[in-house]
């Protein structure tokens, strides 16, 4: 409606015994995905430690260079994949549904502090008050002044199209906000950062793990087993070769 370019990068389980993954997300957004200012690409995360693909990223930036206004990235589950998300997003959107306990979930999971918007979704079914109301309560708990962002509660139902454009309205209260207290930019530096800093490890991780290396770890592990000596000291061997090599 507002005529901008949307990517969505969707990210999918990968099955820890098969190593596949279904990568259903053009069928589940195939309405979307017809209009011809969206763009879907649905990857795995392939290993990856959290649920966001290291590729997906790089995937956004070329989104990004590509003219596109809005890029949307989807995560799985819980866990490590929302503080990927939190790092790599400016806006985190945590969607909570009300027959699940959810509200519940989001604060045992530490999802309190990554979001910056809460969506109940599925408000059209049972529970959902009491659901919006748990969150509510939880939300007035969390610390808050007037530099810090209070992340606001839209209840919605995505299948209706019902709550969408409030969605919308409040990422851009929230840029806005960001921009106002000169928190875009370094928001913008930090994630710059800390990417740097994971590319940097894992280039320094595969040229670690050379063969010699790997053989040297190898024919230690019987003498740790043993107590013969300790993975700390193995450790400190493996990465003396690895810097006298380099």
């Amino acid at each position: 409606k507002q005529n901008k370019k949307v990517g969505i990068i969707a990210v999918d389980p990968t099955s820890p015994y098969t190593g596949g993954a279904l990568l259903g997300d053009r069928v589940r957004m195939s309405d979307v995905g017809m209009d011809a200012g969206v763009f879907i690409r649905s990857m795995a995360t392939r290993g990856s430690l959290g649920g966001l693909s290291k590729k997906a990223i790089d995937a956004a930036d070329i989104l990004d260079a590509a003219g596109f206004d809005i890029i949307i990235l989807e995560t799985v589950g819980v866990g490590q994949s929302e503080l990927d998300i939190a790092q790599a997003a400016d806006t985190t959107i945590v969607v909570l549904v009300p027959e699940s306990g959810d509200s519940v979930q989001a604060m045992k999971a530490g999802l309190m502090e990554i979001a910056d918007l809460f969506v109940l979704n599925k408000c059209d079914r049972p529970g959902s008050q009491q659901a919006y109301t748990a969150l509510q309560t939880i939300l007035m708990i969390k610390e808050h002044d007037e530099n810090s962002w209070l992340p606001k509660i839209v209840k919605a139902v995505a299948s209706e199209n019902k709550g969408i454009e409030e969605i919308a309205e409040e990422i851009e209260k929230h840029k806005s906000f960001l921009i106002e207290k000169n928190l875009f930019q370094s928001k913008r530096q930090n994630q710059a950062k800390l990417r740097i800093k994971e590319i940097v490890e894992n280039k320094l991780r595969e040229k670690l793990w050379s063969e010699d290396r790997e053989n040297l770890l190898n024919s230690s592990l019987k003498k740790v087993v043993l107590g013969n000596s300790s993975p700390y000291h193995i450790a400190e061997e493996i990465l003396n070769q690895f810097v006298n090599n380099n």
